[in-house]
């Protein structure tokens, strides 16, 4: 496959939704006589395998130590959360523990359906014990804890231990909707809903259904992007990629029970409400203006997802519990317009910075990139206006140098990628001409993308701010930005995301076969930047680092199991280094300032809150108690926005606290937003300062061979 080709699939893997394991795709309750392994199944089992030892970039042995981790990436996707197997299930099924190599080879699949009948019997039980659990009366005085995270818990000894921790599972679900102020009759009606809605779901996974997770579970034990689609699940991403653009614009993925929103599609309902985030977690949805919202908490994600999709124009409502708020805290309800994404609502957009005392009079110019866009149908039908990112930058780097700005920072905050062709292009407005990016195949052939136009649209001085959700193409351009010495990177370690995927249609290797196969999503190529460094889990790392107290393990790729490693391979250019003196001068200034500046003490604040409620695995089942864990949490938070909100002139939030969510307000997250852009903009004017005219040194890195 040529780098154009490539490109072709790039948006794809930047938009894919992470999907549950094993979405139940049939709607009516299956026999356990039926979940048995087709003919269908086994024929795929093996093109799957031939595939995947040809051409995918991880070249792993499908032997016994692969098998161990086939067989537990199966459980756990099974039961994540390690509420239905017992140690005496785990201990029963160990004998598949290093067969699960043989079952794929010979595709003899009975070893995961029968774990899959195991699971189904067991989660039947516990869920019919749930629903009569809900009639008995609970003691909220009591002092006791629930571990709502089992994800690192021993499995439950025995039935009875697993008993009780349903026990305590149902115990809170009851005291987590009275904290939302819910009453007695109407919260067992909601949970009460939501067990049968859950057994319902177990009852219709059908073979289908199970082959998939078992398949996932060997892509997932090579790495997190290669996947298996059934035969359904391909109609279904078909349709969804049709109306991709109408929704409300939000990836989503499943963790531990709540539908979290992964990332907002910059000019969509989502994202252009302001309310919704990156992080949070969804967990009622409603029709309408006035329709009940339905609780969602442990429904599967297809399902999910089935109830927010809907018709363009549509109201849909979601209950929301924001990012860093403790599991049963202060929920808020969303109403989103379903509505078409645009291109112009992507499209990148011109600010200036200017009259900060730190700046000394400076003008800061900003373009943010929310995306790396191309009409492709526009080009392809003859459009000479077509619309991409590299022609709108342009433009606006034009009017900026008219408007006499003295620097330019590029914000690529939570862009996660887009067209190759436009990274490239992109780069070729700030460098002469040369190699971008390379990208390395899994049979080792090596294609360089080039910007093969000499002019230079920008000579001044430029920064580059990055975040953690950075990702993809957004890594190519600040990563040839480093590398070129073309300006300062500043902000977060970005998403680590340097691997190209491609779907793969499973039909194409059967010879007049009836049966749909389906597809898989495979990691065929990895990029390297022009330096040789992979741009695959480190990312890039920026010149200038702004604090974040999430660690390195907790975020973007280097969060995910079976991840690619870091690599590296030879070099394309000379690297040149920017005036490394003059970044740890402006970087001591940067690292003085905030200590003392009111807006990243607000976020260092909100990062610290956020990770020791994400640092919990249990809570207290005690009411008394939880109300006071819960109302410690929020004055905190309140107080500490209310300390930034005062610094910026904003009028402080209600000290009074309770269950009702606050309405959010545009001034106030507009004034956070602009924090780390304020201190890119302070950071670049301080480099100008310094007597640099433009962010470059012509002296090289180091000695590399120029190709």
């Amino acid at each position: 496959m040529t780098m154009r080709m490539m490109a072709k699939f790039l948006p794809l893997l930047l938009l894919w939704p992470l999907v549950s394991a094993g979405a139940a795709t049939s709607n009516h309750e299956v026999s356990p006589a039926d979940l048995v392994p087709s003919q269908t199944h086994r024929q795929a089992a093996v093109i799957i395998t031939k595939v995947i030892e040809r051409h995918h970039v991880r070249k792993v042995p499908l032997d016994d130590k692969l098998s161990k981790e086939i067989f537990k990436q199966y459980l756990e996707a099974l039961d994540p959360n390690r509420s239905f197997f017992t140690q005496e299930d785990v201990r029963s099924f160990s004998a598949y523990e290093t067969r699960m190599d043989d079952v794929l080879n010979t595709a003899e699949l009975e070893p995961p359906f029968e774990i899959f009948l195991t699971y189904r019997k067991r989660a039947e039980a516990q869920v019919k014990l749930a629903l009569r659990l809900l009639d008995q009366k609970q003691d909220f005085t009591v002092n006791e804890d629930y571990r709502f995270d089992r994800t690192k818990a021993p499995w439950a000894a025995d039935g009875k231990e697993l008993d009780d921790i349903w026990r305590k599972r149902v115990k809170n679900d009851i005291l987590s909707l009275r904290m939302m102020g819910k009453k007695e009759d109407e919260l067992i009606k909601t949970l009460r809903k939501r067990y049968e809605s859950t057994l319902a779901q177990v009852k219709q996974f059908n073979a289908d259904d199970v082959f998939q997770t078992f398949a996932n579970a060997y892509t997932m034990s090579l790495e997190p992007h290669t996947s298996y689609m059934s035969p359904q699940l391909s109609e279904n991403f078909d349709i969804s990629m049709r109306l991709s653009l109408e929704g409300i614009g939000a990836v989503l993925r499943s963790r531990n029970e709540y539908t979290e929103i992964m990332k907002t599609v910059p000019g969509g309902p989502a994202d252009l409400s302001g309310q919704v985030h990156n992080g949070d977690r969804i967990i009622g949805v409603g029709q309408g203006n006035n329709g009940e919202i339905e609780n969602v908490l442990g429904w599967r994600l297809q399902d999910v997802v089935d109830k927010i999709r809907g018709p363009k124009g549509s109201v849909v409502r979601l209950e929301v519990l924001p990012k860093g708020a403790a599991a049963g805290g202060s929920a808020k309800t969303i109403p989103l317009i379903r509505n078409e994404i645009k291109l112009e609502d992507q499209a990148a957009k011109k600010s200036i910075i200017q009259g900060m005392a730190e700046m000394k009079g400076r003008k800061i110019g900003v373009i943010e990139i929310p995306a790396f866009y191309r009409d492709f149908q526009g080009q392809s039908s003859g459009d000479k206006n077509f619309r991409s990112t590299t022609r709108d930058v342009r433009k606006l780097l034009k009017d900026l140098t008219e408007e006499k700005v003295d620097g330019v920072v590029i914000d690529l905050r939570q862009n996660g990628g887009g067209s190759l062709t436009e990274a490239t292009e992109l780069t070729g407005l700030f460098i002469d001409k040369g190699p971008v990016v390379q990208v390395l195949d899994s049979g080792g052939k090596l294609e360089v993308e080039r910007d093969k136009d000499p002019e230079i649209v920008y000579q001044g001085p430029l920064a580059v701010l990055v975040d953690g959700e950075s990702a993809s193409a957004s890594e190519i351009f600040a990563g040839a930005i480093q590398d070129y010495g073309r300006g300062i990177i500043i902000g977060e370690p970005t998403f680590g995301k340097g691997t190209v995927q491609t779907l793969i249609d499973l039909d194409r290797f059967v010879r007049g076969g009836d049966e749909a196969l389906g597809r898989l999503r495979l990691t065929m190529a990895q990029f390297y930047r022009v330096s040789g460094s992979s741009t695959q889990f480190k990312g890039v790392v920026p010149d200038v680092l702004y604090p974040n107290s999430e660690s390195d393990k907790e975020h973007g790729e280097r969060s995910l199991d079976n991840a690619l490693p870091w690599s590296s391979i030879g070099p394309v250019r000379k690297v040149t280094e920017i005036q490394r003196d003059k970044v740890q001068l402006i970087a001591e200034r940067h690292r003085s300032r905030i200590n003392e500046d009111p807006g990243f003490r607000f976020l260092n604040e909100g990062y610290r809150i956020a990770k020791e409620v994400r640092d919990r695995h249990s809570m207290s089942l005690q009411e008394s108690k939880r109300r006071e864990d819960w109302r410690n949490t929020e004055l905190a938070r309140r107080a500490s926005e209310n300390r930034f909100r005062g610094s910026v002139g904003l009028k402080p939030l209600p000290e009074s606290i309770d269950f009702e969510a606050d309405e959010d307000d545009e001034e106030g997250t507009k004034a956070i937003s602009k924090i780390q852009l304020n201190e890119a903009a302070r950071l670049l004017a301080d480099f100008i300062n310094l007597g640099q005219t433009s962010p470059v040194s012509s002296a090289p890195r180091a000695a590399m061979i120029d190709f």
